[in-house]
């Protein structure tokens, strides 16, 4: 199927939205969802396994744990979030991971769909401590439960494919559709570079990631300076973070604006 035109995009996107729609957690937003979230998983897994076969894992062992420990202590959050809330079906497939990968010339963290999440060792200089550490996990989190690579996902195949079923594009058009991916999570020459997420995406992960670094005993208030650290820590070259997450006086006022909302799921550790 050829291209659709914008105005035609527009149209069928309308359409769609009220056959093809979940809901975000927490937030409540209405979101475009073409694309199973198993199909998802399923795709995230195998570039995950191979992004891990060609990047070694850190060795510092003190930086591994504590990326592990403050990954398992906001997943555990979630999954007890979602359990109280009769939410569990929307973390099916999911398996956590958290790896600490060698890199120390790229500060930068992702989470593929279904919970595999990496921070490369460049990051650490600005995460600083664990409430640093856990606004970077959280926000990585928060993207892949409010399934935002499957939104922009189902975005691009209607846009490209004319809104076809995923299913039937993996089948009838393969190396489309992986391309498609690929561009959705910045996979292939530069693999786990996220690109940039709408300004939408980024705040509603802003979030939903201090609520669930809250909800693991992780200080919120933390969030502010580390974002006020990496746009000051930016210079003439941002951190490859900053490029995929963009920092700026806008984004922090609204981090300070939700935190009475944050703080109302804050449990001290």
């Amino acid at each position: 199927m050829n291209k659709l035109s914008k105005a035609s995009v527009v149209l069928v996107i309308s359409a769609l939205f009220f056959v093809s729609c979940s809901t975000v957690p927490i937030t409540g937003r209405r979101q475009l969802s073409l694309v199973p979230e198993s199909e998802m998983i399923a795709m995230g897994a195998t570039n995950y396994s191979e992004f891990m076969k060609e990047n070694p894992l850190s060795s510092d062992k003190t930086g591994t744990a504590l990326v592990k420990e403050t990954g398992k202590n906001i997943s555990d959050a979630v999954i007890k979030h979602f359990s109280d809330n009769n939410l569990s079906s929307q973390l099916n497939g999911y398996q956590w991971e958290f790896n600490l990968i060698s890199n120390d010339t790229t500060p930068n963290a992702w989470c593929m769909p279904g919970g595999k999440v990496v921070v490369y060792s460049g990051l650490l200089p600005y995460t600083k401590d664990k409430n640093g550490l856990a606004v970077v996990i959280s926000h990585e989190i928060a993207h892949a439960v409010a399934r935002h690579g499957s939104e922009r996902m189902s975005q691009q195949l209607l846009i490209q494919m004319g809104g076809m079923a995923m299913g039937e594009a993996v089948k009838n058009k393969p190396d489309q559709t992986k391309s498609i991916y690929n561009t959705v999570f910045g996979l292939g020459a530069q693999v786990g570079v996220l690109l940039p997420y709408s300004r939408e995406h980024e705040y509603e992960a802003d979030k939903l990631g201090l609520i669930f670094m809250a909800m693991a005993g992780y200080d919120p208030n933390s969030a502010v300076e580390f974002w006020e650290r990496m746009s000051s820590m930016g210079g003439q070259k941002p951190p490859e973070f900053l490029s995929t997450h963009p920092s700026d006086a806008s984004r922090i006022q609204k981090i300070k604006d939700v935190m009475p909302e944050v703080m109302t799921y804050y449990r001290k550790q």
